[in-house]
């Protein structure tokens, strides 16, 4: 009888353990950090390794009009990365074809044009049936169909969606200064 009563005590302690504090906080599973997504070699990445970033999401392209922003991009990162702050780079080829090549093509092109250092992943769709599941989370968030190359999204330390910005280079101040707000 004994027996029983230190076997029933260590899975009520085990129980308890797993359980946690009745007054904890439910942890936020409607963000950002529970997706993966494929990194340039196919390997899948968790987006929760930048948990309490502020991170800038935004589909590119190679050879679209608005490509230069890569220059902008950089100089963000740059500047804030000591920070908190990542851009996270999602090559994307659903618009007139302008991000073509393999994900190597892409990333020398954006390395070698525009020195670029931040996370660059495999490419994706952003809109339609195949749209990547992180991209339908961001337009629930901030709802709309991508329009273009270039749309950014400013997401805050807990991992939210702040703010939304289309391609236009005149929004690059806008965009810097919502990134700025959540530093």
């Amino acid at each position: 009888m004994k027996h029983i009563r230190i076997l029933l005590l260590a899975v009520a302690t085990l129980m308890a353990a797993a359980c946690g504090k009745d007054d904890a906080e439910p942890e936020n599973t409607d963000n950002i950090y529970q997706f993966k997504v494929l990194d340039g070699q196919g390997d899948s990445v968790s987006l929760a390794a930048y948990k309490g970033q502020v991170l800038l999401v935004v589909n590119t392209a190679t050879e679209c009009g608005y490509t230069p922003q890569y220059t902008d991009l950089e100089r963000m990162y740059q500047t804030y990365k000591d920070q908190g702050f990542t851009v996270l780079d999602f090559p994307c080829n659903q618009f007139g074809g302008q991000a073509p090549g393999s994900y190597e093509d892409i990333h020398e092109y954006c390395t070698d044009e525009y020195s670029i250092t931040f996370p660059q992943f495999a490419k994706i769709n952003v809109n339609g049936a195949s749209a990547s599941p992180l991209y339908v989370w961001l337009k629930e968030k901030k709802p709309g169909n991508i329009p273009w190359n270039f749309t950014k999204f400013v997401i805050d330390r807990k991992g939210e969606v702040v703010a939304r910005f289309d391609a236009q280079t005149s929004t690059m101040r806008a965009v810097e200064n919502a990134v700025i707000e959540q530093l």
